[in-house]
């Protein structure tokens, strides 16, 4: 069903790569304003595609299909999942995009190409029918990025680039070799098709973990995180928002996409593994945030933790904790993008990250300090906040299923409220020491306008949660309704109708009792 019959989202995808080849061959100043109209005019195509979206209407929509060669077809479509993954990332990128207009000074025109670039991949990613296209768009997202931590990043820049990379693409060699087997045995290489094919359980085994190797690294999952401290600390301002924003949610997405629709059997079967990595990371990564001094390296090591809530919820396989975990994702796309742009604000000003440098900024910037407060409130998962409802989703989910895990995943919740409130206070509260920081201006009138969207968007998911549940209900419905043959039994001693019973009985022998 494509409602608007016109293929908007080719044309998503198709305008930022045309405007990106023309950054190439203009200007700085003007490579500046072309990328910030596409970004602009994407965010625009947005907004249509949210309003025109059926909801309750067929699963998937704006379909494009044409036949290309062999299996392979270059096929677009999107459900309520996929459409607001594309409106973080079309929200996202011209916020990125200001967030680069003074700070990138050397080949901006290549800077904002590769930004664009980015952008067709992602949109791309969440817009694929065809599993070949996927591969195609989900490792081709690497390069751009590889690019801008590379050339544009800080002084280990070389490292950095180079361990992302490599990590990245390992973990998804293996996930090509269990496509072309699956594309073999099911006839098709058609998402909607793979999703209601029944591969056999022996086989989904090996399918899930060499899927597994992919996503779990795009998560990232621990043990494999560490390259995202050091992709973070290395990249500009806007290659941390866009990483942590957008590309990080490339995972949970495969698992939502892919390992648990498709292999349930196998999802079921490794659920120890997610949930025994995941509690390690809320707790390990968690406590490694507390002692950093690098404000970045612990807004990183928050992102592993937060990802890890995600995964727990997308592997309790119900409803509560699916919705709760792409929430969260939503969530965390904003409030950790909004996080780095205010490290990028202030690192502008003394070009340092460390913590121990500032204090008191709250007294000469308080502007500053109160979007800073939101965010920090925001991932900590203040109640009204965006971060409060995906949280409390998935942790009701998981408590379904496993209780003491659901005990250890919210110490996790305590542990984030001590790291982030410990920085907020050794940054924005006390006296003002240096002369340099007291020498720092308040928010100009282009960081206004790049951080206060942003506090809207939370505010707005934090009190009105149901403009971006409602989309992805009727899908994470028809999710449970396909994984629910493999759902695990929960670890309560009663299931509901025999807590009734038990209930009923005691009832009649207490009646009993007070008779005699």
């Amino acid at each position: 069903m494509n409602q608007l019959d016109f293929p908007i989202l080719s044309l998503m995808m198709g305008l930022p790569m045309l405007a990106a080849i023309i950054c190439l061959f203009v200007g700085a100043k003007a490579a500046r304003w072309l990328a910030l109209i596409t970004t602009l005019v994407l965010f625009a195509l947005g907004v249509v595609l949210w309003a025109n979206y059926d909801i309750g209407g067929p699963q998937w929509q704006y379909v494009e299909r044409v036949e290309m060669f062999g299996n392979f077809a270059w096929a677009l479509g999107i459900d309520g999942i996929s459409m607001m993954l594309i409106m973080l990332t079309v929200f996202l990128m011209p916020i990125c995009i200001g967030a680069s207009w003074e700070s990138v000074k050397t080949r901006v025109g290549e800077y904002m190409a590769a930004f664009l670039f980015m952008e067709v991949l992602m949109i791309g990613v969440f817009a694929a029918q065809d599993i070949f296209l996927f591969y195609i768009l989900f490792e081709a997202g690497l390069i751009p990025m590889y690019l801008i931590i590379g050339i544009w990043g800080g002084t280990n820049r070389i490292y950095a680039s180079y361990k992302f990379f490599l990590y990245t693409l390992l973990g998804s060699v293996v996930m090509l070799i269990a496509m072309l087997w699956m594309v073999q045995d099911a006839g098709t290489s058609d998402i909607p098709t793979l999703l209601n094919y029944d591969f056999a359980p022996e086989a989904q085994t090996w399918l899930w973990l060499a899927f597994f190797a992919s996503f779990a690294v795009k998560m990232p999952m621990w043990p494999v995180h560490t390259w995202l401290p050091d992709a973070h600390v290395q990249a500009p301002t806007a290659g941390s928002v866009i990483l942590a924003g957008v590309l990080l949610k490339m995972g949970g997405y495969g698992f939502l996409r892919f390992s648990i629709p498709m292999f349930p059997e196998a999802s079921e079967q490794f659920i120890w593994l997610i949930f025994g990595l995941s509690m390690v990371a809320v707790i390990y990564t968690s406590l490694v945030a507390l002692v950093q001094q690098d404000m970045k390296k612990l807004i990183a090591y928050s992102s592993v933790a937060h990802m890890a809530i995600v995964t727990l919820g997308l592997f309790a396989f119900n409803r509560q904790g699916i919705e709760g975990a792409i929430i969260v994702m939503l969530s965390h796309g904003l409030v950790s993008g909004a996080l780095f742009l205010c490290v990028g604000v202030i690192y502008d000003r003394l070009h340092t990250r460390e913590i121990d440098r500032y204090g008191g900024l709250s007294i000469n910037m308080p502007k500053y300090a109160v979007l800073f407060m939101l965010f920090t409130m925001a991932s900590i998962g203040l109640p009204g906040t965006s971060g409060f409802v995906g949280e409390f989703l998935s942790l009701v989910g998981l408590y379904k299923v496993n209780s003491w895990v659901t005990l250890v995943a919210t110490t996790g919740i305590i542990l984030g409220a001590g790291y982030m409130l410990y920085l907020y206070r050794r940054v924005a509260f006390g006296e003002l020491v240096h002369e340099d920081v007291k020498a720092m201006p308040d928010l100009s009138a282009r960081e206004m306008a790049l951080l206060a969207p942003i506090a809207a968007a939370v505010m707005w998911m934090g009190v009105y949660p149901e403009s971006f549940m409602a989309p992805i209900r009727g899908d994470v419905g028809a999710l449970v309704a396909r994984i629910d043959r493999a759902a695990p039994e929960g670890d309560a001693h009663l299931k509901m109708g025999e807590a009734k019973a038990a209930t009923k009985a005691h009832e009649t022998e207490t009646g009993h009792g007070e008779s005699h």
